[in-house]
């Protein structure tokens, strides 16, 4: 008994550290295109950030409901294992949200979580303990359609946005009041974030409650301290601010404007409060980045650059099997050593962090450094310094080639 309590200690130390981890790493989701604009100064996007995280993490409980009631069948695992497996699966999943934080690329820590948790249960229990029609329905579908929904309807604004303020477009400050609307729609961005992604830690420690026994399968939704601990974890690491991908999203994407920003985040706190409503365990890090996309093509003369967004989506589809890879591993090593195998995650989990944060520090980015210009971002995300032209500026230069040589004949024939 005193060891099982001791990994569920583990447990929920570890799935706290994955919350803290989920704060910094979506941070930009909310915040990256007001800090772009100017529309707030860094350190004071991040407190509000934070703080309306924190309030978010309080309205809603449905998510945490997918994950400790659904995706996974308890009944179908021993109360023996399942901790422990609970344990390799965030393993996984802080291994690969630390990799991409440092990489500076906006992957989403809902989908690690998911694949860290999903391969440590098929290597330690088998295929019969996942609910693949919940997989599929409230996580890979969603993952699907979510950015793609974003996108549009932040094309849609955003060109709405540009139509109903055209009188400004010989004026370079005519649309800065943007600007005050973007501090709205980022706060709502930074509550629907608390309202999903503060959950899914929620789902986890009510899920290894239930496995123990301590907690009735009858009521699947998280006891108050549990929301209270995730909600005040959430919130500490979104005020550390996750500068890497902070600078991606702000400006490695898109050189974003203020009415391409308030697009944006109204397109992706839309979206969010939508799922988050229906249960759906969105990843606010794909409809983040899909908005700031779409508000990017919606723009006219605006550059997306493509070959960021290609890594960006490669990411994506790297997440759940990665994730669920290391999960794997590390349920493989508690199937093989018992309760040493457990100790031995927790060194590798503890070597992993600390490896990560160490190699972080050679590159240091923060507040002070984040938006710098697009060049400067390259260094964390490969960024091309200079992105190679679009389809329309390559028909315009063609164009202007063609009519020198007519301009220069009727200038020799005069």
């Amino acid at each position: 008994m005193e060891t099982a309590t001791l990994v569920i200690v583990l447990v929920i130390l570890l799935a706290l550290f994955f919350d803290f981890t989920n704060g910094f790493h979506d941070t930009a989701n909310a915040m990256a295109t007001p800090i772009a604009t100017g529309a707030l100064k860094p350190r004071v996007a991040v407190l509000l950030a934070a703080v309306l995280n924190l309030v978010g993490a309080f309205l809603s409980t449905e998510v945490a409901k997918t994950i400790s009631g659904g995706m996974i069948r308890e009944e179908e695992i021993s109360v023996t294992i399942f901790p422990a497996i609970i344990f390799a699966g965030l393993i996984g999943a802080i291994t690969w949200n630390m990799l991409t934080w440092l990489l500076g690329l906006p992957s989403s820590s809902s989908h690690a979580l998911f694949g860290g948790l999903i391969g440590a249960t098929l290597v330690g229990v088998g295929t019969t303990a996942i609910d693949f029609g919940v997989v599929m329905s409230k996580v890979i579908l969603p993952a699907l359609i979510a950015p793609l929904t974003a996108g549009v309807i932040a094309f849609v604004v955003t060109k709405i946005a540009y139509a109903v303020t055209r009188r400004y477009d010989a004026k370079p400050d005519g649309r800065d009041g943007f600007r005050w609307g973007q501090i709205f729609t980022s706060s709502l961005v930074a509550l629907a974030h608390g309202t999903n992604d503060a959950q899914k830690t929620m789902g986890v420690i009510t899920l290894a409650l239930i496995t123990v026994g301590w907690q009735s399968t009858a009521h699947p939704e998280p006891q108050l301290w549990v929301v209270v601990a995730c909600a005040v974890t959430i919130a500490l690491g979104t005020y550390m601010g996750g500068w890497r991908i902070i600078r991606t999203l702000g400006k490695g994407l898109t050189d974003v404007k203020p009415a391409q920003g308030f697009s944006a985040e109204t397109s992706t706190a839309a979206t969010i409060l939508a799922s988050s409503a229906l249960g759906f365990a969105l990843s606010t890090t794909q409809v983040a980045s899909g908005s700031v996309i779409g508000s990017g093509l919606g723009r006219r003369g605006s550059i997306v650059r493509w070959g960021t967004v290609g890594r960006i989506m490669i990411g994506w589809l790297l997440t759940l099997p990665a994730a669920g890879a290391v999960g794997a591993f590390a349920a493989l090593i508690v199937v093989w050593l018992g309760p040493w195998g457990i100790a031995f995650d927790a060194v590798l989990a503890l070597a992993i962090i600390l490896g990560l944060f160490l190699r972080s520090r050679r590159n240091r980015v923060d507040s002070s450094n984040a938006m710098s210009e697009v060049a400067g971002s390259g260094h964390a995300v490969k960024v091309t310094p200079n992105p190679p032209p679009t389809r329309r500026q390559r028909r315009r230069a063609n164009a202007s080639a063609q009519e020198r040589p007519e301009s220069t004949d009727e200038g020799d024939r005069s």
